[in-house]
């Protein structure tokens, strides 16, 4: 696991604008103590694909210095929405707008690797999509042939690779195990090396990486600056929730484990809290590593931490190494890594799914790649909550009960009304109780609600303005079957009080009250 973390943590803090040192100090001190004190066994934590579209965002328009701060806040909040038990709602989350903004950021991610792998000599990338389509045209003049190359040959010998491995396989089992990112990183680097090709590497942009981590320095913290990162470090806290537990649930199906999803916050708060101390960026959860983890036999957090301290002994030991590898290969690597990340199959299978599903999908894709994540994700939220309420409401129902239905209500027609309400009866479908305001009969009113499953404060209100018309047009009002949650809103807003005896248990009984209201 240590290994595939080592080009990925460069790669990711590189595609985020930072400096290669950053992703090492995050995959070192964050997936250490995520592993340390985290909700699930086998969750590898670390710089993460989701966060180099934020990341480079927020240190484009804020600068880094005000990314150290607005990870140490989100930190902090990640921290305080596990101790109130927040991870929990997070898997309220609607899957259509999980499956946008991943596969959004997917397309960013491979997006801003285009001018690395082909050698573009734009010297500071746009961070918005029609900025970046606009500079790959302006510079489509300054590629490198060479940088092309390369990162084709990398994306061959990754994809290559399985079936490479799965023949020699047969001879020497252990190549199995060796993953193809290390073998093409490798390879292409040694290359590159030897024959003196003319690309960017890690040490022509960036200089030498350093081979220790740096000692713990305060951040810079300003509050008129803190006030203007509000909106960067929410966004990185729940999309550091959302990345975490999504991982951890994928950890926990393939382990046949379990996770504390509040416990996994707490862990990536405490991350995110100390590792900009030491100038590293967002930690969270990694899909990729902790597939890798389980699938390569780790079952308890020692294997986390043996990841971050290998990691550690890698940039004591070999970081001068590192120094020679191409930037079109880790531009490579990101684009195997984002086209993985993808949920691709998702977009073939939405004719199966109704319209509202489709369009919230589809929003949040675009919108995580046009315009901003923040945005997409709210929208989502927005048309998901809309799309349930609507839902909800179209469930709930009244049914007027007639003579046909029951052969008490003979001969009783406006002198006696019955109905059956199903569903729940919140304010999308108040509607249902204030069209019965408009008929009422001349004696009795007969509720019968066995089959409400939910009450809110605006269907009780409703409910309670239906029994004071009901009083004031001295029309008796019997409710029937009230359960569970409904009985407990009816209890405590008064609407049983002001019914009093006229709450029965079930609707024969009810409808027998109703008789006798209507013979005295």
């Amino acid at each position: 696991v240590g290994v595939i973390a080592l080009p990925l943590a460069i790669a990711f803090a590189i595609a985020s604008g930072l400096k290669p040192e950053a992703g090492l100090i995050s995959a070192v001190i964050g997936g250490f103590l995520i592993s340390v004190f985290g909700g699930s066994k086998v969750q590898i934590g670390g710089p993460a694909g989701a966060f180099v579209v934020i990341v480079y965002a927020i240190v484009e328009r804020y600068g880094v210095a005000n990314l150290i701060v607005s990870t140490f806040f989100a930190g902090v909040l990640l921290f305080t929405m596990g101790l109130f038990r927040v991870g929990n709602l997070i898997r309220f989350i609607p899957v259509a707008i999980i499956i946008g903004f991943t596969s959004g950021i997917a397309v960013l991610i491979g997006l801003s690797q285009i001018k690395d792998a082909l050698g573009l000599q734009i010297e500071k990338l746009p961070a918005d999509f029609f900025s970046q389509i606009h500079a790959f045209y302006q510079y489509a003049n300054t590629a490198n042939l060479f940088a092309f190359l390369i990162a084709l040959s990398t994306l061959a010998l990754i994809i290559l690779w399985p079936k490479v491995s799965g023949l020699v396989a047969r001879v020497w089992q252990p190549i199995s195990f060796v993953p193809g990112i290390i073998v093409a990183l490798l390879l292409i680097t040694i290359m590159v090396y030897l024959l003196d090709i003319p690309v960017e590497t890690i040490g022509s942009r960036f200089g030498e990486l350093p081979n220790q981590i740096p000692s713990p320095k305060m951040p810079a913290l300003n509050w008129e600056t803190a006030k203007q990162l509000f909106a960067p470090t929410l966004t990185i806290a729940i999309l550091g929730a959302i990345e975490s537990l999504l991982c951890a649930r994928v950890g926990v199906t393939l382990s046949d484990d379990k996770h504390d999803p509040n416990q996994e916050l707490m862990a990536q708060g405490v991350a995110n809290f100390v590792t900009p101390f030491f100038g590293g960026m967002p930690a969270t959860g990694t899909i990729a590593r902790t597939v890798t983890n389980v699938k390569s036999g780790g079952r308890t957090p020692v294997a986390g931490m043996v990841h971050a301290l290998a990691l550690l002994l890698v940039v004591w030991v070999a970081a001068p190494l590192a120094n020679h590898i191409p930037l079109a290969t880790l531009a490579a690597i990101l684009m195997f890594v984002a086209w993985n990340m993808g949920e691709w199959h998702a977009f073939k299978d939405l004719q199966q799914f109704r319209m509202p599903y489709r369009v919230t999908l589809l929003a949040v894709f675009l919108l995580t790649v046009m315009v901003d994540l923040t945005v997409a994700v709210e929208f989502g939220l927005i048309a998901a909550c809309i799309t349930f309420i609507y839902r909800i409401s179209s469930l709930s129902r009244i049914e007027q009960l007639s003579e046909k239905d029951t052969d008490k209500l003979a001969h009783q027609s406006g002198q006696i009304s019955a109905y059956r309400v199903y569903g729940a009866l919140f304010f999308g479908a108040v509607k249902l109780i204030e069209d019965i305001e408009n008929i009422l009969p001349q004696k009795a009113l007969v509720l019968d609600l066995k089959n409400l499953i939910y009450i809110d404060s605006s269907g009780a209100d409703a409910l309670l303005a239906l029994g004071r018309l009901c009083h004031k047009k001295q029309v008796r009002l019997i409710v029937c079957g009230l359960n569970h949650q409904p009985l407990d809103i009816a209890r405590r807003t008064g609407f049983l009080d002001l019914v009093g005896q006229n709450a029965l248990p079930d609707y024969d009984s009810g409808l027998d009250a109703a008789l006798l209201s209507e013979k005295r």
